[in-house]
């Protein structure tokens, strides 16, 4: 056998911080190279030293006391959201709120116009289907992200090109002064990094706040709870992490033959994590299955462990606060209005539509 699926929390936690095993995913046994492959990868896919020096160059950019500077700007977005949402008498979540706000504040922190996000979302969908071992074996999955990271790929290269030319108050420029000092990212580093950032920066959180707010409204007590107390918003944003984890999975490939479990794991074994089976661990969690937002403590897995710990994680929990905070308080009467439809992948756990009303 050379693919493992682990679903237990103390073997899912010692994967993520086990030095045995690699991101990379050429080591796997079974490993076939896609067609058009990009030429440098992305932090998320490669080991130390190389993984190292990528994080540590962008990571001060998404420290809690860095991410805490956007709160005033995460509020004036959501109140805006909101305001129109009580105009109507309610709102698509996901593409009212969900959405829209984590791509405006990470393209913000990029510096890519407002006029060109609405073009992220369809490049976004193609690249993630393409990840999801489901959705990438559908007809035209693979050329569909290839396209999409080629015609994404070219974008981030002129504005990169850009902020060479003309530098700017965003991260790409204070990427590219690191880069003058010799101390930075290549050209090509550096729209890989702003790629995975645009899409890693914003799918998480779409997912957190549809999940979340989802949960909330088929557990009336909670949401409730959460109306009446809403100093619980920090603590029920970590349980609603656990109770419907936005990444479901992720995967480890063997570098060395070793035991798990009473199992012999050999050289290019592949592992599969399973996230939201952690994460819902009787062993680890008392009653798993139930939805309590002051669960404490509450050491879900939904961002990971060790090195790989999600990087966005400080900004994915702040945009979720806000975001589940404000809706909450701020409508009495929120309620499903209309069909909920859930995103067509195994990987990423998300809803595509969740109409609500607010009146």
């Amino acid at each position: 056998m050379d693919t493992w699926v682990l679903t237990r929390y103390d073997d899912v936690s010692l994967l993520l911080r086990d030095q045995r095993l690699s991101v990379e995913r050429q080591r796997w046994k079974g490993f076939q190279a896609l067609d058009g492959q990009a030429p440098v990868a992305s932090m998320l896919v490669v080991d130390p030293p190389y993984h190292t020096r990528l994080r540590a160059l962008v990571s001060r950019a998404f420290t809690p006391r860095t991410v805490e500077r956007l709160r005033p700007r995460i509020e004036a977005f959501v109140n805006d959201a909101l305001d129109r949402a009580e105009s109507r008498g309610g709102l698509e979540l996901i593409g009212d709120l969900a959405y829209p706000l984590p791509v405006t504040v990470i393209a913000e922190m990029l510096g890519v116009p407002s006029a060109d996000w609405p073009r992220f979302r369809a490049w976004s969908r193609a690249l993630v289907a393409a990840l999801d071992p489901l959705s990438a074996r559908a007809a035209g999955a693979a050329g569909a992200a290839l396209a999409a990271r080629e015609a994404l790929g070219g974008y981030l290269s002129e504005i990169v090109a850009l902020r060479r030319a003309e530098p700017a108050e965003d991260l790409i420029t204070a990427l590219l002064l690191l880069d003058e000092s010799g101390e930075g990212l290549t050209h090509l580093e550096l729209v890989v990094m702003a790629n995975l950032l645009l899409v890693a920066g914003h799918e998480t959180t779409v997912n957190l706040i549809g999940n979340g707010v989802l949960a909330l409204l088929r557990h009336p007590e909670q949401l409730a709870s959460l109306r009446e107390r809403p100093e619980l918003i920090r603590p029920a944003v970590e349980e609603l992490l656990r109770f419907d984890s936005p990444v479901q999975l992720t995967a480890r490939v063997a570098l060395e033959p070793f035991e798990m479990g009473a199992q012999e794991i050999q050289a290019g074994d592949m592992l599969i994590a399973l996230l939201g089976s952690a994460n819902r661990d009787g062993g680890q969690f008392s009653d798993p299955d139930r939805l309590d937002l002051g669960r404490e403590p509450n050491p879900h897995l939904s961002f990971g462990r060790g090195i790989h710990f999600c990087l966005g994680a400080s900004l994915a929990r702040l945009e979720a606060q806000v975001a589940i905070g404000a809706l909450v308080s701020r409508f009495p009467r929120l309620r499903l209005q209309g069909t909920v439809r859930r995103s067509p992948t195994v990987t990423l756990r998300g809803v595509r539509r969740l109409p609500l009303s607010v009146g």
